[in-house]
């Protein structure tokens, strides 16, 4: 294979298309399994401190998506995706925009590498960008909602051949597809239930893990923690108090 071809040709040369493609359902399944395997990680390996867990995890991550610039044939989680549809007829979608896509995923992944793998030196902003790595993956699986692919169509200055879903095609929304104003008002008010839920959740509920309580801490004013803390000194006091009565 020449510089080239490795440059210009991405995935497989399937009859019927004229560029490289790669098989959607298989990248759909991989994200999902790593969204997964995300959520298990933060949860158990950073909620209850189990840091190993992390770091084996955005390690294999790392790798994974350098396999994925080089060849799909040699990513893990893609092989394992292409396992569990491999009785799913093929969505084929062009090669390069993918690829674009899980470089960017790389670059993610990178300073992780660096801040959770070499060093363990958490802080807000940093989990902001692993939660932004498992909602990228979250889209791609549940939605086929690929923003690599977007970024690509928006640097080339054309629609790519064969997107996601369709994409990159012109067309007419079908009625079922449509919104009507009732529609439009129980959506808004769904998400604004579902934001309003975590934020009380975290703000106002007890953590009992270590990420939870890091979570709640960044989530809250400084105005609001001194209160808070200010509130918990005051009920330890008067516990200590009243045992002191006996």
């Amino acid at each position: 294979m020449n510089l080239k071809s490795f440059l210009l040709e991405y995935g497989e040369k399937v009859p019927g298309y004229d560029v490289t493609v790669v098989n959607e359902r298989e990248a759909r399944a991989a994200a999902g399994i790593l969204f997964a395997l995300g959520m298990m990680v933060i949860f158990v390996g950073i909620g209850y401190g189990h840091i190993i867990v992390a770091r084996v995890y955005l390690a294999f991550l790392f790798l994974d998506f350098t396999a994925r610039m080089i060849s799909p044939k040699y990513s893990p989680s893609l092989l394992l995706g292409k396992f569990v549809v491999s009785n799913q007829k093929p969505e084929y979608v062009g090669g390069l925009q993918k690829r674009f896509a899980w470089t960017l995923g790389w670059l993610i992944s990178l300073p992780m590498l660096d801040w959770f793998v070499l060093h363990w030196d958490i802080t807000f902003y940093k989990v902001l960008i692993c939660v932004l790595c498992l909602t990228l993956m979250f889209l791609e699986s549940a939605w086929a909602i690929c923003v690599g692919c977007m970024i690509y169509k928006l640097i080339i200055r054309e629609d790519p051949t064969y997107c996601p879903g369709g994409t990159c095609e012109i067309r007419i929304k079908e009625p079922i597809q449509m919104f009507n104003p009732m529609q439009k008002i129980i959506a808004v008010l769904a998400v604004i239930g579902l934001m309003v839920g975590v934020y009380l959740f975290l703000a106002k509920t007890e953590s009992k893990t270590f990420f939870g309580q890091f979570l709640h801490e960044h989530i809250l004013t400084k105005e609001q923690l001194k209160k808070e803390q200010d509130e918990k000194f005051q009920k330890e006091a008067n516990k200590e108090f009243q045992n002191d009565d006996f």
